[in-house]
């Protein structure tokens, strides 16, 4: 049985062949002027982009963080623990940095959200210091923010907001609502007009939180190091500056709010014991008046000391139940309720001093996260359960001291007691006055004691520091960090380049047709037996004996594989049919033709496409009796072979007459007639038919014929109609299928050298 194939290039495996480099680069090396013009142009825009960039600076500052905690009770402890405060205390101060409450309080009192520019070669420029006017926003409407306000000067006194005329340095009331335009310095009508733009205080302090970053500069550093980008360094100056100035403002009210609270109280109870004071001394006035008395008994005296010493301890045990009492309402108030510190007067546990520090310090942070953040974030639930654990701490010491002082209480009340009843021994006239200064007594050190800790209070006040420190003021080093100019050109330039790969490569994706040899070998397994590059300039019958062209050297070498043929077959007949029209199989006829005749085989071409016969004018071949006059008995073989003119051995029977019912005709049995005397005449009978996919005559023809060349044309052939010529390979109703693969694009480069030398030494020197 005889093969369904002879010698192709496929692998004999089948499977496709992915195109290698060298045939990727010579698909796109044809559209060279794209991808030059595509470099150019992109760059050329990136320059004038980059031109239009503002320069970006990168401004900076750096805070050192002091640790409160350091020689405390908690430090040791952690230290034997190895856990390094410092680390957590820096965690803290970042987030409270970063806070949305202190950059809100940065941008309103710099007046950040109003942004001033005007006019230049290059877009508008962006003013800050250099801005002659300041635009102080009193009370907005909802336009302001969505209207740019032009500003020119009238004069020196008056300015035009979108053309109505507003005098300066005053409030006034426009659309936008009440505004104040101040001068910073001397302005007239020569100077030019300026463009402001209002943006809401949140929008603008949450664009500077993304760009500000603030980062220890090491791990077990506690120094800050603050950052942001900003196009005007002056005003990233300000800013950093600022909120530096903020956060140390809100540390120093955080640690003040707890001072003030003791002062209130203290006030409160002196204003109450001093009333008390003063009453209990007219009583003793009154009484040695009305009595005659002078002085008092020693032995009444020394009692009154005795009293006075216990009542003392015991006011001041009072006084710590009440502070305790205090502490224990701060304690049980919800997290989120951040209201006034607790009174500590008269305590000094300095357990539970830090314990009361600690509990403060978590509820600030607690506040400043929800500020920004939900109820229900994890940060700020895992704040309240750190607030819930310092809490629980903070009952167990309240109840552990108020069992402590509740027994000295009843201690120093029963020793009160027992004073009473050596009181009662005394003469009555003693004892009155003895109980009456007793309370004077009382009072006057209650009274003489809270005026120290009130100076106490207040001078702890007047001396709070914040526990930051700078170590850098804002600077910057004058070169901007941005834009990278000479990346962005290059990057540019790289655009340039992948724009026409990606339009090439996409176009040819969405295109139906075949592009490449990859194409046909992914679609099919029928074997390539050739391939012919697109070169529009050549004729259509080119092949002459000293020719060195590419094509031509393609076309002998598709001769050379056909003649293989002769190895198992005697005469072949080859059938050379397509999918469509259009895809050049009467060129690859009437060329191959030509070819086997100048290898001295003779060789014959019949025009069997007889509704669009294309060979014979390309040949130079009359066509006044052809094949239709012969299948339909009108005509002789000798009366209708035609010798090629100008070619040896090599003849044409052209299609004739168009006949009304071609695929009648070519089921005639004189066409079988027809091609054994052919046979037994030429050594090739070369067959060009109809394209397959549009009528039925190549495969009426193909029972006929020994092997059939299938001509497949890049850029033409529907990528479709390798459906069809895979079932035809598989239900092999054509001899020997084969595809020629014609008007290549891309070609191996040894196919181009090897030509190209070939030529040059055919050329007389």
């Amino acid at each position: 049985m005889v093969s369904n194939q002879f010698y192709y290039e496929s692998s004999s495996s089948g499977k496709p062949q992915s195109p290698n480099l060298s045939s990727i680069v010579l698909r796109y090396r044809q559209y060279w002027k794209w991808f030059i013009g595509s470099v150019l142009l992109t760059v050329a825009l990136t320059i004038i982009y980059v031109l239009y960039l503002p320069p970006v600076y990168s401004i900076q500052a750096s805070l050192m963080i002091n640790d409160e905690k350091k020689g405390s009770f908690e430090e040791k402890v952690l230290k034997e623990q190895q856990i390094f405060i410092p680390k957590k205390v820096v965690e803290n101060e970042t987030e409270v940095l970063k806070s949305t409450m202190l950059m809100t309080k940065v941008v309103e009192r710099l007046n950040l959200n109003v942004f001033y520019s005007r006019p230049s070669t290059f877009g508008n420029r962006q003013l800050y210091d250099d801005s002659p006017i300041s635009l102080q926003v009193l009370k907005p409407n909802a336009t302001l923010y969505a209207t740019a306000l032009s500003i020119q000067f009238a004069d020196s006194q008056t300015v035009f907001v979108n053309q109505k005329r507003y005098p300066l340095n005053r409030v006034i009331t426009t659309p936008f609502g009440q505004l104040r335009i101040a001068t910073r310095k001397a302005v007239g009508p020569q100077m030019e007009p300026l463009d402001v733009q209002v943006v809401p205080v949140a929008k603008v302090a949450s664009q500077y939180l993304k760009s500000l970053k603030v980062e220890p500069t090491s791990k077990t550093s506690t120094v800050l190091l603050l950052s942001i980008e900003e196009s005007i360094p002056e005003k990233g100056l300000a800013l950093l500056t600022q909120l530096i100035e903020e956060y140390n403002r809100a540390a120093i009210e955080e640690k003040n709010r707890m001072a003030i609270n003791t002062l209130k109280f203290i006030e409160s109870r002196l204003s109450l014991i001093g009333n008390d004071l003063e009453t209990i001394e007219k009583e003793v006035e009154s009484y040695k008046s009305a009595e005659g008395i002078t002085e008092m008994s020693s032995q009444a005296g020394l009692l009154l000391e005795t009293v006075k010493e216990n009542d003392e301890q015991l006011n001041q045990v009072n006084i710590q139940l009440q502070a305790l009492k205090s502490m224990e309402d701060y304690v049980e108030r919800k997290a989120s309720d951040v209201g006034t510190a607790p009174n500590t007067l008269g305590l000094n546990d300095p357990v539970l001093l830090q314990l009361v520090t600690k509990l403060n310090e978590l509820e600030l942070q607690r506040a400043n996260l929800a500020s920004t953040m939900s109820e229900l974030n994890p940060l700020v639930q895992s704040q309240d359960d750190q607030i819930r654990a310092i809490k629980g701490s903070i009952r167990e010491n309240i109840e552990t001291l108020r069992q402590t002082l509740t027994g000295t209480q009843r201690e120093l009340m029963a020793v009160s007691q027992h004073n009473e009843g050596l009181i009662r021994r005394v003469p009555k006239k003693d004892r009155v006055l003895l109980n009456i200064t007793r309370q004077q007594k009382i009072k006057n050190d209650l009274y003489t004691y809270l005026l120290q800790k009130r100076e106490e209070a207040a001078l702890s006040y007047a001396s709070t520091i914040s526990d930051s420190r700078v170590v850098d003021k804002a600077y910057y080093n004058g070169i901007p960090i941005k834009p990278k100019k000479s990346y962005i050109v290059l990057l540019g330039g790289l655009l340039g380049f992948l724009l026409p790969i990606g339009f090439i490569f996409t176009r040819d994706l969405i295109n139906g047709r075949i592009l490449r040899r990859s194409d046909v070998e992914q679609a099919t397994q029928v074997p390539i037996v050739g391939e012919l590059v697109q070169n529009p300039g050549i004729p259509s019958v080119g092949l002459l004996p000293q020719s060195r062209s590419l094509i031509d050297e393609q076309i002998r070498m598709l001769r050379t594989r056909v003649q293989f043929l002769g190895n198992e077959l005697t005469n072949p007949v080859i059938l050379i049919t397509s999918s469509v029209s259009g895809e050049g199989k009467s060129f690859v006829s009437a060329n191959l033709g030509a070819s086997l005749a100048m290898a001295d085989q003779p060789t014959v071409v019949l025009e069997m496409d007889l509704r669009n016969p294309q060979i014979h004018p390309t040949l130079g071949v009359e066509n006044s009796v052809g094949i239709t006059e012969y299948l339909q008995g009108e005509a002789t073989l000798d009366a209708i072979l035609r010798e090629v003119p100008g070619r040896k051995k090599y003849w044409m029977i052209t299609s004739g007459q168009l006949p009304t019912h071609p695929a009648e005709l070519l089921g005639s049995p004189r066409l079988h007639t027809l091609i054994q005397e052919l046979r037994s005449r030429f050594s090739y009978v070369l067959i060009d038919s109809s394209p397959v996919s549009l009528v039925t005559d190549a495969q009426l023809i193909a029972a006929h014929v020994d092997a059939t060349l299938f001509i497949v044309r890049c850029d033409v052939t529907p990528k479709k109609s390798l459906k069809t010529l895979e079932t035809l390979y598989q239900e092999q109703r054509f001899q020997r299928l084969n595809v020629v693969l014609n008007g290549v694009n891309e070609q191996k480069p040894y196919y181009h050298y090897y030509a190209t030398a070939s030529l040059k030494r055919s050329q007389p020197t």
